[in-house]
């Protein structure tokens, strides 16, 4: 396993790190996250990435039960805020008390006194940014978070938090990225950069379609993540009959360079130095340690050039996730 930088944190974080949004929130059995979670220490997986709404604090509990048994300074955690957590509308957001509310809750389910970094799950149009902002901020004053973060963010919303807070604010940024999702590239990817902020990437193996297990024409499997409601445009902008024609263009590439499908494609997310680490999920062991192999994997140019002819005119690019939905900024 290699370890990169965290944009201008002193964060050193596997090139390839574990997620929990729909197997350890409930998904997975217990046995089955201790086990994909021990076999992500043996492989060299030191960065472990959750959020308070998954499974409404399932998934922290999970790790918290499991992290704990492990040297806090043996790995890197970080969680995220935004998400309703109750039956209640308005419990979500980033009001100020719930942010003070909700780094709370999540330390005490991951048992810690603190993460190493806490990320704005989302932005919040109906906050002002100046409240949010200074609410991140006081959850690092108070020793609760080392760094600070978000998910899904436009440029509009990334400059006017920067214009607040200067660039030291954030050091990571968590977009959707893989071979079929590289809207990031456009503006995301250059203003973090220019503002120390590493990108985090979710989503590399575009919800498992990059493994090539769907096929183009065939419906969605019922017992497959696409199945559910909660992958909304998520889903919407990986399952397609284009991209899934794609992906099957994409095997051969992988069998020409004598990589795996997921391989080629994770090495593909890594090959961006802005990139620090791509998120992965994980059911059982061997997929933890499958994706930890492409960890070092460099591709060459024919090979990108080959993953490039194979994308063809499938539309990999538009508008961003936040984009899609309210992405006005509103001030005091």
């Amino acid at each position: 396993m290699r370890y990169r930088k965290l944009g201008s944190s002193d964060l050193e974080v596997s090139e390839i790190s574990l997620g929990s949004w729909l197997t350890y929130s409930g998904g997975v059995e217990a046995d089955r996250t201790r086990a994909c979670t021990e076999a992500a220490f043996d492989a060299g997986i030191t960065f472990f990435d959750t959020a308070n709404v998954y499974g409404r604090g399932a998934a922290e509990s999970a790790w918290g039960e499991i992290l704990s048994a492990h040297p806090r300074d043996s790995y890197v955690l970080a969680t995220k805020v935004w998400g309703q957590m109750s039956d209640d509308p308005a419990d979500r957001g980033l009001a100020p008390a719930q942010i003070a509310r909700q780094i709370d809750a999540s330390l005490t389910r991951l048992r810690t006194d603190h993460v190493d970094l806490y990320q704005a799950h989302r932005f919040d149009p109906d906050v002002p940014i100046e409240d949010t902002v200074e609410a991140l901020q006081k959850v690092v004053q108070q020793g609760k978070a080392r760094y600070l973060g978000f998910s899904e963010w436009t440029p509009e919303q990334i400059g006017a938090a920067i214009a607040i807070a200067g660039p030291e604010l954030f050091v990571s940024s968590q977009p959707q990225y893989s071979m079929l999702w590289q809207a990031p590239e456009a503006e995301v990817f250059g203003l973090c950069a220019d503002n120390g902020i590493g990108q985090v990437v979710w989503s590399p193996l575009a919800q498992g379609v990059l493994t090539g297990k769907y096929r183009p024409g065939e419906p969605v499997p019922e017992d497959s993540r696409f199945a559910s409601e909660s992958m909304g445009v998520a889903r919407d902008i990986v399952y397609h009959d284009d991209a899934l024609e794609a992906v099957q263009r994409l095997v051969p590439v992988a069998e020409g360079a004598g990589l795996t499908l997921p391989t080629l494609a994770l090495a593909w997310v890594l090959r961006r130095g802005e990139v620090a680490s791509a998120i992965t999920g994980a059911s059982r062991p061997e997929q933890v340690h499958a994706n930890a192999a492409a960890s070092g994997v460099r591709l060459t140019d024919d090979v990108l050039a080959a993953v490039d002819e194979a994308l063809g005119d499938v539309p990999v690019t538009g508008p961003t996730l936040a984009s899609l939905a309210r992405a006005g900024v509103r001030h005091r």
